[in-house]
């Protein structure tokens, strides 16, 4: 039984945005990345599948319960993105009230509430008052909060946006061990290295429609592009490197360059044998080889060059 399941899932607000027959089937256990540029209807998808927004169309079931029902509900740990704490209270005190809301008793709350705090990195600081945290610090204490009920399912509403770099990778390892742990995460994020690194599938977003969706390798999948940093290059050997190697290369070369400057040769390569090939026969004809590297597409590329082009409604409601 999946962890979620839509089919046509849609919300249309009066001025025409929201998300439309959105299909989706996250896997239990699975850290699912969505992705979309701001107003492209992720926030509402997502309001939806933890029962805080009522569809206009289509359905959807949380391991087999329907989204908003009670069952639904129990499995959900929930981190909004615009979240707000009460600053008079303290960190504990944010968190005694959640455990209330979710029944645990007193004991038993006291626990769980020493272990969350610990976890997301608050620890003693949980007697401190609200307005003493950073924004970064009340965020972690959502993510306590969200942790706190033990859930099947957690749905991350940019889980570390106001962190800093420091606390985007101690929540990024916390995103992994609860992975680990056969959680489900379902990460709603604009930081794609943190897609990139916890994420098993993600789904692309634009204008409230799911136009991209499947796994992290195979939506990155591309050859390898290499750079070549060459020196004694001249042009005339451009066109006998490519017949000899049987690769498309492309030179960087300056108007100005003087004949012993170094430019940059390119090529997308589909091995390493390439690459050597490529280097033995750069020093064959006498060239100097200064550098060679790989480099392959990051998600941040693929994800502005696929959004490149098409029209952004910008900010949803």
């Amino acid at each position: 039984m999946p962890a979620v399941h839509t089919q046509g899932l849609s919300k249309i607000y009066d001025n025409g945005r929201g998300c439309r027959n959105i299909t989706l089937t996250v896997g239990k256990g699975e850290a699912f990345g969505f992705l979309g540029p701001n107003g492209a209807g992720k926030s509402t998808f997502v309001k939806m599948l933890v029962g805080l927004v009522r569809p206009s169309g289509g359905e959807g079931e949380l391991f087999g319960s329907p989204i908003g029902s009670l069952e639904a509900r129990r499995l959900i740990g929930y981190l909004p993105e615009l979240y707000r704490y009460p600053e008079w209270l303290t960190g504990e005190e944010v968190m005694r009230m959640h455990a209330g809301l979710l029944g645990l008793e007193n004991l038993d709350a006291k626990s769980k509430i020493r272990a969350r705090l610990d976890e997301v990195g608050i620890g003693k600081r949980g007697s401190d008052r609200v307005k003493q945290y950073s924004k970064g610090m009340q965020q972690r204490l959502g993510l306590a909060c969200a942790l706190l009920g033990d859930p099947d399912i957690l749905f991350l509403d940019e889980p570390s946006s106001a962190m800093d770099p420091v606390g985007r990778r101690e929540v990024r390892e916390l995103l992994l061990e609860l992975k680990k742990r056969g959680k489900t995460l379902f990460l709603n994020s604009h930081l794609m290295e943190d897609v990139e690194a916890v994420c098993d599938r993600m789904a692309l977003m634009l204008n409230g429609d799911m136009i991209r969706s499947g796994s992290v390798p195979d939506m990155l999948k591309t050859k390898v592009r290499w750079r070549f940093k060459v020196g004694g290059f001249s042009l005339l050997l451009l066109d006998w490197l490519q017949e000899e190697s049987g690769v498309v290369l492309t030179a960087e070369v300056p108007a100005d360059a003087g004949w012993d400057e170094p430019v940059w040769l390119e090529a997308e390569l589909e091995d390493e044998y390439r690459a050597a090939l490529l280097n033995a026969l750069i020093v064959e004809q006498g060239m100097t080889l200064y550098e060679s590297n790989a480099y392959r597409e990051k998600l941040e590329d693929w994800f502005l060059e696929t959004v490149s082009g098409r029209d952004q409604r910008g900010e949803s409601r």
